[in-house]
């Protein structure tokens, strides 16, 4: 037994008992005042921001102490942070900022921000050092010309302290609010109840599996089936182990509008009973603008105008409120005359589950991902639909340069920068001249063209640091392009390929980095979430969605079982029918002919689901002249809002047609129509990916990758779309319907083994149909 086991334990200490916060966060909080202000200006890259305090640092005298750790308790609360320097000698506290080009951009509320920060780290040295006053200096690096402005104060300890209590028990005052509703929260999510009677058939299931990933701190990838309640299931169980999982955030994450209101709604359920716990959906800036047109700064957007200065009431109003949608969000906005999108993003910080796209927490600059990893949150993560993430995340880590918007920016381009571009354009030019095909994927990214795009990114940054005004339209959106470009051709490995496309029917002239392994890029999220849920009913076959996407090895799996019976679906192949390509004309007349004779035995609602536009519309022309009685409608190339709404309102209770439809489009999926609103479904493709130069690319890559070229390449995601459309057909345990999937291949074992175990498939010949 060691010699002090059965000694009194020491009294937690008076620091230890404080609840905690940073300089940083403490004067972000309670210090900014003024306009919000997101006028692009070229900023310092974090390397280059670390490179300019050295430079400052080195620069300074012996007796000058770099990066002092200070701290201080006031008013209950310890405020902790790192002033960039001290000079004794001098009795002077520096706070080191970068910047480029005109001194003057950087403006008055900024300004107010960094003399907060300054002024607190004096003010704990003059506690430190028992000072009587002392010099506070901000210092301006301009990174461009290695000058420094210094603006300098001298200030008493009194006036000092003042300042800093005034902070801190502003915060204060705001903190032990949050902690009173955090207790009252843990307290009421301990005795949470699941908000139905019962479990429905494969819900329970998915909840303990949720709930044990979050326990054992691991990441989950589930599959299961439409109607079980898979929000529910997954929220409910993450906010009843809160506790005791020490969670402190719920990221729920969607692909599509539809998805954030479905899990708000759930949400409203589960937390019915529980008033402390505060919801809060993140909308796009497009979407959440009220001066669409007018850039996010106080001369041209009056919400903008004075944002700081109303938005601790905004924030109060906003703190009283527990389910902060987007029309809740805008009505606070508009009492208080802020920015909704803006204030939003400060609710973040005050919100238990945000309801978000992918992209706030995947992206590379994402908003989610970067706070909970300052606030050193415990977040959990659920990915709803979570067969999207993969089309999404190779969007994301994509940077193409588009000829079209080069030449834009080229045209209005001062003269200085258009020498710039002009290398560009030559580097690009000598690429196509030495490819012999209108498409070409190579494994490496030249270095002359990077740094031809280096030099350019630099003389457009000194031009818009030095003429702000400028910073908008076609030039500033290039460089914006070129900049990410730029930033992932440093992260550029076996994930992606750097192509080059010279004509229309491969995109237009455009360079471009695509990746097709988002992997790399997602396995840090992953391993930042406490749990991460990737949960969606057609995300099989699970090894191929771990390996793209980049879960964790130890990741849990799990396959909830259907509670649909083999009875409600009539599921029949069709071994005479080809959907290949070149026999697709040849197959046309049995085709329309099966899918008629099926209405003209059971009339009602139908889709009818093919593989592109083209064949869609050759497909309903044949329909049309061989059954004309037969009412259809289609949908369209590009169709807008209201169409796709006027589309599916046609299934109807009561009436009866075929709605034609693209398969992989949006009527494959989110798409709910029970009942008699939908009893049958065709299927005239395996969905496979277009066999062209691009995708053959992928398919060598993920045969090096993984071993599994054609299936990762095209098996998987074709028949994921295809079980995603027959879906749309049994909805509930009452409903009843037919699926007919029209391609001989259908009949193959190693393509029936992929289709979900509760369909009972039946051969089914052409020639009973006629």
């Amino acid at each position: 037994m060691p010699p002090d086991a059965t000694a009194t334990p020491p009294k937690p200490s008076p620091v230890a008992a404080c609840p905690a916060v940073s300089v940083k966060a403490l004067c972000a909080f309670g210090a900014k005042v003024g306009d919000l202000d997101l006028r692009f200006r070229p900023a310092p890259s974090a390397q280059e921001g670390m490179a300019g305090h050295s430079l400052v640092q080195s620069r300074r005298g012996a007796g000058y102490e770099s990066e002092v750790s200070l701290s201080s308790i006031c008013a209950g609360l310890l405020v902790r942070g790192r002033a960039d320097g001290y000079d004794a000698g001098r009795c002077r506290v520096e706070e080191i900022k970068t910047f480029r080009g005109n001194f003057d951009v950087i403006r008055g509320n900024h300004r107010a921000l960094h003399w907060a920060q300054a002024k607190s780290y004096g003010w704990m040295l003059c506690e430190r050092e028992s000072l009587d006053e002392i010099s506070v200096a901000l210092v301006y690096l301009d990174l461009a010309s290695g000058e420094e402005t210094v603006l300098e104060e001298r200030w008493p300890r009194d006036a000092l302290r003042a300042d800093f209590e005034r902070l801190c028990v502003t915060f204060m005052a705001w903190a032990e609010h949050q902690d009173e509703r955090h207790r009252a929260l843990r307290h009421a999510l301990e005795t949470l109840s699941f908000p139905h009677a019962e479990f429905r058939p494969g819900q329970r299931e998915l909840a303990q599996g949720v709930y044990r990933a979050a326990a054992a701190g691991r990441c989950l990838i589930a599959q299961a089936p439409t109607g079980i309640g898979k929000t529910v299931a997954t929220t409910w169980p993450l906010l009843k182990g809160w506790p005791a999982h020490k969670t402190s955030k719920v990221f729920f994450l969607t692909a599509k509008t539809p998805g954030r209101a479905v899990a708000l709604e759930a949400l409203g359920l589960v937390g019915r009973d529980c008033e402390s716990l505060r919801v809060l959906e993140l909308t796009a800036r497009e979407k959440a603008c009220e001066h669409p047109g007018k850039s996010c700064d106080g001369e041209a957007c009056p919400l903008a105008r004075g944002f700081y200065d109303r938005l601790p009431d905004a924030r109060r109003n906003a703190i009283a409120t527990r389910e902060l949608g987007r029309e809740q969000l805008r009505k606070i906005a508009q009492a208080h005359a802020v920015c909704p999108y803006y204030l939003a993003q400060e609710m973040a910080r005050w919100s238990d589950v945000i309801v978000a796209d992918y992209n706030y927490y995947f992206d590379s600059s994402a908003f989610l991902f970067a706070l909970a990893k300052e606030e050193e949150w415990r977040v959990a993560v659920l990915v709803d639909e979570a067969h999207n993430l993969l089309e999404r995340a190779r969007a994301m880590y994509t940077a193409p340069l588009v000829a079209h918007s080069f030449e834009d920016a080229h045209r209005i381009a001062p003269a200085g920068i258009k020498a710039r571009l002009a290398s560009v354009r030559r580097e690009w030019r000598a690429l196509q001249a030495r490819q012999a095909t209108a498409y070409a994927a190579l494994d490496a990214i030249p270095d002359a063209l990077q740094q031809a795009l280096q030099e350019a990114v630099s003389v457009i940054a000194e031009h818009f640091a030095a003429a702000p005004k400028d910073a908008h339209g076609p030039l500033q959106q290039f460089f914006f392009d070129m900049l990410y470009f730029l930033r992932l051709s440093d992260a550029f490995a076996a994930h992606s390929v750097f192509e080059i496309a010279s004509d229309a029917e491969a995109g237009g002239d455009a360079l471009t980095i695509r990746n097709l392994v988002p992997a790399p890029f997602l396995k840090p999220r992953f391993a930042a979430s406490m749990s991460t849920v990737c949960f969606s009913g057609t995300i099989s076959p699970f090894p191929f969605y771990r390996d793209v996407l980049g879960l964790p090895e130890d990741t849990l799996e799990l396959e909830v079982g259907s509670p649909f019976q083999a009875h409600q679906l009539s599921v029949h192949i069709t071994p005479q029918i080809s959907t290949r390509f070149h026999d697709r004309a040849q197959s046309l007349e049995a085709l329309t002919d099966l899918v008629g004779a099926q209405f003209e035995r059971r009339p009602g609602n139908y889709l009818a689901f093919f593989s592109s536009f083209d064949y869609l519309e050759s497909a309903h022309a044949a329909f049309a002249r061989r059954w004309p009685g037969v009412p259809t409608w289609r949908q369209s190339r590009r169709m807008a809002e209201p169409d796709r709404e006027a589309f599916v309102a046609r299934f109807q209770p009561d009436s009866k047609g075929i709605g034609f439809a693209v398969l992989g489009g949006a009527f494959g999926e989110g798409v709910d129509l029970p009942g008699d609103r939908l009893i049958g479904a065709f299927i005239a493709s395996l969905g496979l990916p277009q066999h062209n130069a691009k995708n053959e690319v992928m398919r060598e890559r993920m045969q090096t990758l993984f071993g599994e070229g054609y299936n990762y390449t095209y098996l998987y995601p074709g028949l994921r779309k295809v079980v995603q459309a027959a879906g749309r057909v049994i909805r509930t345990e009452r409903d009843s319907g037919v699926l007919y999937l029209l391609d001989d291949r259908f009949a193959r074992p190693e393509i029936r083994r992929l289709l979900p175990p509760w369909w009972l498939v039946e051969s089914w010949s052409c020639s009973l149909t006629t």
